[in-house]
């Protein structure tokens, strides 16, 4: 049981628990969940930190998309954005890259959701580990990660 699941639980959240087998070989972690479990990719949501003017912040957004750098700066206030390291994303979260959850994450990012979770009943984010995931609702994210809604 992961922390993301632990937290979950502890707060009554209603999710569920989708598992598959992760391929070693296999980088894009969100679009491999989509394919492994049948799922509509547009449902399927990776969590990404990103470096705002030396600030780490946390995208959860659709596998289908790609975050656009400039806007999520502008969304966050700030003027410049890039992709965290691995590592640091590693260590501020607590999580592995590809497993990255939105929930239960050592130190607490601001969190911007993407505004297409909106339009879905609920959404799936990684479980905090590779070949775990949890469908959740979107009011569920933003309430459990303090996050807001974004256009990035």
């Amino acid at each position: 049981m992961t922390p993301a699941i632990k937290l979950l639980e502890k707060h009554q959240i209603l999710f569920e628990v989708l598992q598959f087998k992760h391929i070693e070989t296999s980088v894009n972690f969100a679009n491999e969940a989509a394919e492994q479990l049948c799922l509509k990719p547009e449902t399927v949501f990776k969590t990404i930190v990103i470096n705002v003017d030396g600030v780490l912040h946390i995208a959860i957004l659709p596998s289908t998309n790609k975050v656009d750098l400039k806007a999520f700066a502008k969304a966050c206030k700030g003027k410049r954005a890039e992709l965290a390291d691995a590592q640091l994303a590693q260590s501020s979260t607590g999580y592995v890259i590809g497993g990255i959850s939105p929930f239960a994450q050592k130190k607490r990012l601001k969190t911007l959701l993407h505004q297409s979770a909106k339009h879905h009943s609920h959404v799936y984010v990684s479980a905090g580990r590779r070949g775990l995931e949890v469908k959740v609702s979107p009011r569920d994210i933003v309430r459990m990660c303090g996050a807001n809604f974004a256009t990035f």
